[in-house]
């Protein structure tokens, strides 16, 4: 299974998630970090269209800068 890391930002009003690296990706944005993670949108040919579904129950850890 490929691994991909998804970068989740947190401004001032807004959440916004976006996948590194992986061309055709869609960012997500949201007023948490759970709509903005939902709305990542990957390219069709690597994942099924249900995987920003199943992202939210993986919740991994969160390093914060």
């Amino acid at each position: 299974m490929r691994q991909i890391r998804i970068i989740v930002e947190r401004h001032l009003n807004q959440f916004v998630a976006y996948a590194v690296g992986v061309k055709g990706a869609r960012t997500g944005v949201g007023t948490t970090y759970e709509e903005a993670l939902a709305g990542v949108r990957l390219p069709e040919k690597l994942y099924p269209e249900s995987f920003a579904k199943g992202l939210v129950a993986m919740r991994p850890p969160v390093v914060e800068a």
